[in-house]
């Protein structure tokens, strides 16, 4: 195959710790394959909705609340009225053997136990993959961004090369944004994606999000995790999330993320959020993609000499200063706005209590008008 199996893991149910989940995909990390972990408390419609979006080769479950019975046959339902009726479905989990046939026989594509090897899992999802791939090639259908599945597909072929046989799309006008967050790691940059997103779907705006992660240059492959901060309980058919791992490109952004990015507008979104992976100061590229770009800062991430360096700070329309509610925001907020020459905004943001986003979204309305 000529990138990477997509394969989602997704701890569905009320069970409170997800170690195993964990060691698992680490493990196909390792493997080479692209992981997206979508995290604890997790639904079935939550879950079917993330692998829609991500176009993954494999949907897999962990379940260890014995409810295997009644929520897989419902993730299969719920795949099939989302439109990827193809894509095989495993669970993993403390599954009795007499419902293990059963389980089989409902369709599913592989059910393991705790104990299964994980050179045996690893080689069922590439086993899967392959035909899931070799199915959609045959029907050789093109997909239609005017549906979240078709668009999902769509930007599968732009990561693959093939965007030039999408043919002619429209054209992004008046109205439209797109916002370019990036900062170092840790300094919350999916969390913030994940609120502001859902403040800007309450002022009634079309958001999609286009989240990289770094790629693994032992292995070439990568946990895709971002998501699981902006997910909420409910799916959301104004909020289109897609991950993207970096190639190991440089400049914090993923290889044809401006192609994926055009197919975004193009199917009706009107704000889109790019995140980059954990930024340096010399990460620019995100400037070259989006008109606006928030640089996320931390309490005590710098001084006055900081914040006047070229590079990363210089591209920035907006700073937002995260996690508010800590020690020294005050002090960062007032270096910053003693080092600026200019009239570029700042903000201070708390993504973990929800303050400070009215003022932001404000200021990306106006600018939309403007």
């Amino acid at each position: 195959m000529t990138r990477p199996v997509r394969v989602l893991i997704s701890k569905i149910g009320l069970d409170g710790h997800d170690r195993g989940a964990k060691l698992i995909v680490r493990n196909l990390r390792d493997a080479g394959m692209e992981v997206i972990y979508t995290g604890l408390w997790q639904t079935p419609a939550s879950t079917v909705q993330a692998a829609m979006q991500e176009d993954v080769d494999v949907v897999g479950v962990s379940l260890l609340s014995a409810a295997h019975m009644t929520i897989m046959p419902e993730v299969q339902r719920l795949c099939r009225e989302a439109g990827i009726g193809d894509t095989p479905v495993i669970v993993g989990g403390i599954i009795p053997e007499q419902d293990q046939q059963p389980l089989r026989d409902m369709g599913l594509g592989g059910v393991f136990n705790p104990g299964t090897p994980m050179s045996t899992i690893i080689d069922a999802i590439r086993g899967l993959a392959e035909s899931r791939r070799a199915e959609l090639e045959a029907a050789g259908h093109k997909p239609d961004i005017n549906t979240a599945t078709g668009l999902a597909r769509a930007i599968t072929w732009a990561v693959e090369g093939r965007r030039a046989a999408l043919g002619t799309l429209p054209q992004s006008g008046p109205g439209t944004m797109r916002i370019g967050v990036t900062g170092s790691p840790g300094v919350g940059k999916s969390t913030f994606i994940g609120k502001l997103a859902r403040a800007l779907r309450e002022r009634g705006r079309r958001i999609a999000v286009i989240a990289v992660d770094p790629t693994s240059p032992i292995t070439g492959g990568s946990v895709l995790g971002d998501r699981l901060r902006m997910m909420g309980p409910q799916p959301d058919d104004g909020l289109f999330v897609r991950s993207l791992s970096s190639g190991g490109q440089a400049g914090g952004l993923a290889p044809y993320c401006a192609d994926v990015a055009g197919l975004m507008m193009a199917a009706g979104y009107e704000i889109l959020l790019i995140e980059t992976v954990g930024a340096g100061q010399n990460d620019t590229a995100v400037r070259d993609v989006a008109a606006e770009v928030l640089l996320l800062l931390m309490p005590a991430a710098g001084d006055t000499v900081q914040f006047s360096k070229a590079g990363v700070l210089e591209i920035a329309t907006g700073f937002v200063v995260n996690k508010a509610d800590l020690p020294g925001s005050d002090q960062t907020m007032r270096d910053l706005h003693d080092s600026l020459e200019d009239q570029r905004p700042v903000w201070p943001v708390s993504s973990l209590r929800g303050e400070g986003f009215d003022p932001l979204c404000a200021w990306i309305e106006k600018r939309i008008k403007s």
